[in-house]
C-alpha cells in the first residue's frame, strides 16, 4: 500500500477525505456517494473486496464494511453463521457478519471519533489494512465451508493452518 504519511498532521474534519486521498494514492477505483460515504474496491489474493466506509458526523462514527467476493447459499447460511461465530472469536478488531440482502460474508468495524479527536492517514491506512488482512485471511474457510463441503470446524482448521518453509 501506498502510504500517505501525516506524522504529525491530524484531521478534525471528515474522515473520508482522508480514505479518499489513501484511495487516490493506491490507484484504487472509488465513487464517492455524498459527503458521508465512499466506495472503493482492492485487489486481494483471493478476490476483488468491495470497501464501503460511512461516516457518522453526528455519533462521530466512521463504519467500515469490507465484502467477500461470494455468496452464501441458502442451504449453507447455518454453517456460515458458525464459522462466523468461531472466526469473530479469533480477531482483535472488528467483526464478521453476514449482509443479509446480498448473502454475503462482510467483514466489519466502527471507529469511534470524539470531539476533538483527530484522525490521521495511517491510522485510515492500518484500518483498511486490518479489514483486507483479515478477508485474506479467513476467506478460504469460507470456501471450504460454501464449496468444499467442509464443516465450520473443519474449514477454519484448515484456513488457520500455517505452513513453514518451501516445497
Amino acid at each position: 500500500m501506498v502510504s500517505i504519511r501525516t506524522e504529525t498532521e491530524e484531521t478534525l474534519g471528515n474522515p473520508l477525505d482522508l480514505v479518499e486521498q489513501v484511495a487516490v494514492a493506491n490507484e484504487w477505483p472509488f465513487h464517492r456517494q455524498n459527503e458521508d460515504e465512499l466506495a472503493a474496491e482492492i485487489s486481494g489474493h483471493w478476490c476483488q473486496y468491495r470497501l464501503w466506509f460511512c461516516w457518522h458526523p453526528d455519533l462521530g462514527v466512521m463504519h467500515l464494511s469490507c465484502a467477500l467476493e461470494m455468496k452464501v447459499p441458502a442451504g449453507k447460511r447455518q454453517d456460515i453463521y458458525a464459522l462466523l461465530a468461531m472466526a469473530n472469536e479469533k480477531l482483535w478488531l472488528g467483526h464478521f457478519d453476514l449482509w443479509s440482502d446480498e448473502n454475503l460474508p462482510v467483514f466489519r468495524h466502527a471507529l469511534l471519533l470524539r470531539e476533538g479527536v483527530g484522525v490521521s492517514g495511517e491510522l485510515m491506512e492500518d484500518l483498511i489494512d486490518i479489514a483486507v488482512a483479515e478477508c485474506e485471511r479467513f476467506y478460504p474457510a469460507f470456501q471450504f465451508v460454501i464449496w468444499g463441503g467442509k464443516s465450520p470446524v473443519e474449514a477454519l482448521t484448515a484456513a488457520m493452518l500455517e505452513t513453514e518453509g518451501e516445497a
